[in-house]
C-alpha cells in the first residue's frame, strides 16, 4: 500500500482511491475510500490482536469471551447471552466454550435460573491468564494508537461505533 497525502493534509490509499474511482465514480469516493479504510484499520488491529493472542495459546474469540467472563465473577454468563455480547452465534461461542474449557481457562455451571441453560465462568487459571496478557496487549495498543491524542481516540471510538449503528440500521430493513 503506498499512502498520498490530500489537500487537507489527510491521508489516503493510493491503490484504493484509483480502484474505487474506476469502480463508482468521484462522486461516491469520499463514503467508499472511509469504508476502505476502515476495513484496512480494522483488518490490521484484527491481525495484531490475532497474533498475539494465538501466540499465547487462544483464538481473537476466544480471548474476547475470556475477558467478558471475566468481569461477571462466579455468577459467569449463559452461553446465549455470550454470543449476543460477543456478536456471534451460539454454535461459535460454543466451541470458544469447548476450548477454553479443555484449557481449563474456564468451567460450564448449571444455570439455577434456567435448567435447559448452561453457564460460563472464568477458572483462577482463566483470570491468571488475562493477567499475564493485560501488559503485552496495553504495550501494543499504546504503540498502535502512540500519535493519538486522548480527544482522537475518543472521536474515533465514537465514529466507529456510529458506523456499527449504520451497519445495524441497513441489516434490520
Amino acid at each position: 500500500m503506498q499512502y498520498g497525502t490530500d489537500g487537507d493534509g489527510l491521508l489516503y490509499d493510493e491503490g484504493a482511491r484509483a480502484a474505487l474511482t474506476a469502480f463508482a465514480g468521484e462522486e461516491a469516493l469520499p463514503l467508499l475510500e472511509a469504508a476502505a479504510a476502515v476495513r484496512s484499520a480494522a483488518g490490521a488491529i484484527e491481525h495484531l490482536r490475532s497474533a498475539g493472542a494465538e501466540g499465547r495459546g487462544l483464538s481473537a474469540g476466544a480471548f474476547d469471551l475470556l475477558v467478558r467472563l471475566s468481569l461477571s465473577g462466579e455468577a459467569g454468563l449463559p452461553l446465549g447471552e455470550l454470543a449476543q455480547a460477543l456478536g456471534v452465534t451460539p454454535r461459535n461461542v460454543t466451541g470458544l466454550v469447548d476450548t477454553l474449557e479443555h484449557k481449563g481457562l474456564l468451567r460450564r455451571v448449571p444455570d439455577p435460573a434456567d435448567r435447559r441453560s448452561v453457564r460460563a465462568v472464568a477458572t483462577e487459571d482463566g483470570r491468571a491468564w488475562l493477567a499475564t496478557f493485560r501488559a503485552p496487549t496495553r504495550m501494543a495498543m499504546e504503540a498502535v494508537f502512540a500519535g493519538f491524542s486522548a480527544a482522537e481516540a475518543d472521536q474515533l471510538r465514537d465514529l466507529c461505533l456510529r458506523l456499527v449503528q449504520g451497519v445495524r440500521r441497513v441489516r434490520s430493513r
